[in-house]
């Protein structure tokens, strides 16, 4: 047998030996529930939108269509990325000054009769999500006027919405309102209000004093809502989502008094330090990817568990929650926007497993077509 032929062996079972023992290779789990996908974004060490697996989101609609008496002007210009001064922190200013992340902004000032208010919203790059668990570090405007949401979208009729209207804070009263926008909600006139779709919840505390985590976990027959790892409200029904979609974020004012009110009278920033999705995807070639890789879904480490955060993402502690794209080997053929804060490339996109692979295989291989056309 050549030297060619031996290395080239050699280094296939190696290779397939290295990917056999990856970590999380079949996926995450979330209170029993496998996921296969992964999407986590570090806004507190991101620094623009390039490559994060978001899209500040771009377009004009009129007073009318936004069911106001003004209309929303959408723009990336009003999605600010303020990462913090040192890569090795995870709380304090930005580089902008203020809180550090990515800040969402709707501007304060008169349009005029019908005219549009500035405001940002941001969407992930997949548009593949179908059931999973979905987390945000948010910490919502002071400024009254404005609708800030976090929410997974397809459209008008499957929507899961948590939305905060900062009118509603005072010092008594700081609530969550819990929506699912459905076929319903559209016969209502989309007011989810009129439907069993839509919950108010009080927090026990203000969303505006500072950042917490607000998530759902969406299933094929309920959603369940949670505010820093506290379940909030389970909703079911003919309004659960049943198709793929993605994850927005948004912070908007259409003037409307019975919701968002506004404009504010001084610009609104909504600032999120971080997104964290585990899910399943409708891709095909997803769920192909995820077939070869999980060889052994009992073997050891095959499955990773999430895990919860148990205090409020904020400080140097406990804003430090834990990411499984910042550890070795518990990403294998995701594809992760950024990698560890505390080295130099942090903000790439990185396609784990596959590519290393090939690299490796490729440098050795022509290694030992050297040494076989030397010898």
């Amino acid at each position: 047998m050549s030297l060619f032929v031996r290395a080239a062996t050699l280094i296939c079972a190696l290779l397939f030996a290295s990917s056999a023992s990856a970590d999380c290779e079949c996926g995450y789990v979330v209170n029993g529930t496998l996921y296969t996908e992964l999407s986590e974004s570090d806004f507190l060490h991101l620094k623009n939108t390039n490559q994060s697996g978001w899209l500040p989101q771009e377009y004009q609609i009129s007073s009318d269509v936004a069911r106001g008496p003004f209309g929303k002007d959408a723009s990336p210009r009003q999605v600010i990325f303020n990462p913090l001064k040192s890569r090795y922190d995870w709380a304090g200013d930005g580089i902008l000054g203020g809180d550090a992340g990515a800040q969402i902004i709707v501007r304060a000032g008169d349009p005029g009769e019908g005219g549009l208010i500035p405001m940002g919203e941001m969407a992930t790059n997949r548009t593949d999500m179908l059931y999973g668990s979905f987390r945000a570090g948010i910490k919502l405007t002071d400024q009254p006027g404005t609708c800030g949401a976090f929410f997974w979208y397809l459209d008008d009729t499957q929507e899961i919405d948590m939305e905060f209207l900062s009118s509603q804070f005072n010092e008594t009263s700081h609530p969550v309102n819990l929506v699912l926008q459905s076929e319903a909600s559209l016969a209502a006139g989309y007011n989810a209000i009129a439907t069993d779709d839509f919950q108010v919840h009080q927090l026990p505390f203000d969303p505006s004093g500072g950042f917490h985590e607000y998530r759902f976990d969406w299933f094929q027959d309920r959603i369940e809502f949670y505010a820093d790892g506290v379940l909030l409200k389970t909703m079911s029904g003919d309004g659960v989502p049943s198709k793929p979609g993605h994850l927005m974020l948004s912070q908007w004012s259409n003037g409307d008094p019975k919701w968002s009110g506004g404009p504010p009278e001084q610009d609104a920033i909504m600032t999120v330090n971080y997104v964290k999705a585990y899910f399943n995807s409708s891709d095909t070639k997803r769920q192909d990817d995820w077939s070869n890789r999980c060889r052994d879904i009992n073997a050891p480490n095959a499955t990773c568990e999430v895990p919860d955060i148990t205090a409020p993402p904020q400080g140097n502690v406990s804003a430090n929650t834990f990411f499984f794209s910042q550890q070795q080997n518990m990403t294998v053929n995701q594809t992760v926007p950024g990698d560890n804060p505390n080295t130099e490339t942090s903000g790439a996109w990185s396609i784990r497993s596959s590519v290393q692979a090939f690299s490796t295989t490729m440098v050795l291989l022509s290694f030992a077509f050297f040494m076989e056309w030397w010898s």
